[in-house]
C-alpha cells in the first residue's frame, strides 16, 4: 500500500508521524511517500528518509496515499487533498466532533491514536503517555531557564544558595516526568492529584505528596479516577484542595499545572488571588492551556508577567523536542498500523480488536461519535 507522511501544517507544531527507523520497517512492504521537508524541523532530513526507502514528493503525494499519516488532524485544505476511502492515522481529537463531521463528509477512514484504551496491549502504541512524557521534562527546563535563581542548593565561598522549591500539580504521566527531572535539578518538590493511589509514585521519585483528606465516601469513589485520568471532583473537596494549595503556591518558587480531564475545560487549580501571594520572580508553566488552563491568567501561546508571578502558556510542549517527540511517536503509529493490516500486509478493519474499535471515529461517510 501507499503511506503517506506529509509536512504538518499546525502553526508551532514540528513534529512528524514517521521517521527514518519506522519508514525502513514499512518500506519492504509497503509503498512511502514522504514530503519534502516534513522532518527537517525533528532534524530528519530528506536524504535521511530517502535512504531509509521512501520516496520524496510533494504535499499532494502525501496526501495522495492510500493511507496518510499525520501528527495532528487534517484541516479543511489536506482534507481536499485527499481521496475518498484514504485512511488517516494520527492525533485527531476524538472530542472534536465538528472535525470528526468532517472527515466523515470527505469519506475518509480516521483513526485517532489518543482513544486507544489504557490497557497493557495498547502500551506500545500510547501516543499519550510518550508525548506527556516529553512535555514534562520540557517544562522543567522551561521554568528553570525562566526562573532568575539556581535550581539545586549551593555552597560557595561567596554563601549558600537555597533550592528552588517547585509544587507539581496532576501527577499523571507528565507530572511524574517533570518531578524525576526537577529531582535531577535539585530542587525541593511537592506534587498534588486528586488521585490517591499516585502518592507512592510521587514519594518513589523524591517528591512530598500533598494530601487532601477526603471526608465522604463519594469523594473517596471519584478520585479514584477513569483510565489514568482523574474526574471532576465535589465542589467541597475543590474548595479544601483550593486552600491547601494557595498555601503551597505561597511558598513556591516555580508551580507545574498538568491537570486535564478528557472532553472538558481543565480545571482551575491556581487562582488569581494564589498569584498575587506568591513570591515576586515565581514561574508558573500551564501545561493545561489547550484546554483553557489550570489558571484564568494564563494565556494562549504567550509568557505574561503577572502580579509579579511569569506565567507560561506554551500549548505544545512536546513540539519543543521535536526529534525525540517524533521518533517516540512513530513508533506508537507503526505498533498501531500493526492492527490494521492483515497478514497479507492489506489494509483491514477488525472491529473485534477494541484497540481498533476504540480509535476509529469515521468509516464510510459515518461518524462514529457524535
Amino acid at each position: 500500500m501507499r503511506i503517506g507522511i506529509p509536512v504538518e501544517t499546525r502553526p508551532g507544531e514540528t513534529r512528524v508521524a514517521a521517521t527514518p527507523e519506522t519508514v525502513r520497517k514499512l518500506a519492504g512492504k509497503h509503498q512511502l511517500i514522504v514530503q519534502s521537508g516534513a522532518g527537517l524541523h525533528a532534524a530528519v532530513t530528506d536524504e535521511a528518509y530517502a535512504a531509509a526507502g521512501a520516496s520524496i514528493g510533494s504535499a499532494d503525494d502525501a496526501f495522495g496515499a492510500e493511507i496518510v499519516l499525520k501528527v495532528r488532524a487534517p484541516n479543511e485544505q489536506e482534507r481536499a487533498r485527499m481521496q475518498p476511502g484514504t485512511v488517516v492515522v494520527g492525533m485527531l481529537n476524538p472530542f472534536d466532533l465538528d472535525n470528526i463531521a468532517a472527515m466523515a463528509q470527505s469519506r475518509l477512514t480516521a483513526f485517532a491514536l489518543e482513544a486507544a484504551p489504557r490497557i497493557t496491549r495498547a502500551q506500545s502504541m500510547d501516543v499519550l503517555s510518550s508525548q506527556a512524557n516529553i512535555a514534562g521534562y520540557k517544562a522543567v527546563m522551561l521554568a528553570a531557564n525562566t526562573y532568575q535563581r539556581f535550581m539545586p542548593m549551593l555552597m560557595t565561598a561567596a554563601g549558600t544558595v537555597k533550592a528552588a522549591r517547585v509544587l507539581i500539580m496532576g501527577v499523571g504521566v507528565a507530572g511524574l516526568q517533570a518531578i524525576a527531572t526537577a529531582k535531577r535539578l535539585g530542587a525541593v518538590i511537592e506534587a498534588s492529584d486528586v488521585r490517591p493511589p499516585v502518592k507512592e509514585q510521587v514519594e518513589s521519585l523524591g517528591a512530598k505528596f500533598i494530601d487532601v483528606p477526603f471526608v465522604t465516601d463519594e469523594e473517596r469513589e471519584i478520585a479514584q479516577g477513569v483510565g489514568g485520568y482523574a474526574r471532576p471532583m465535589p465542589a467541597d473537596w475543590m474548595r479544601r484542595q483550593a486552600e491547601l494549595v494557595h498555601e503551597r503556591a505561597k511558598l513556591a518558587d516555580i508551580v507545574i499545572t498538568t491537570a486535564l480531564i478528557p472532553g472538558r475545560a481543565a480545571p482551575t487549580l491556581i487562582r488569581e488571588e494564589t498569584v498575587q501571594a506568591m513570591k515576586p520572580g515565581s514561574v508558573i508553566v500551564d501545561m493545561a492551556i489547550e484546554q483553557g488552563g489550570n489558571c484564568p491568567l494564563t494565556e494562549l501561546n504567550k509568557t505574561v508577567v503577572r502580579h509579579g508571578v511569569t506565567i507560561i502558556g506554551e500549548p505544545n510542549l512536546a513540539a519543543l523536542v521535536a526529534a525525540d517527540a517524533s521518533a517516540l511517536y512513530a513508533r506508537n503509529v507503526l505498533d498501531f498500523l500493526k492492527l490494521v493490516f492483515d497478514k497479507d500486509d492489506k489494509f483491514h478493519i477488525d472491529l473485534e480488536d477494541e484497540i481498533v474499535r476504540a480509535t476509529l471515529l469515521c468509516h464510510q461517510g459515518e461518524a462514529l461519535r457524535k
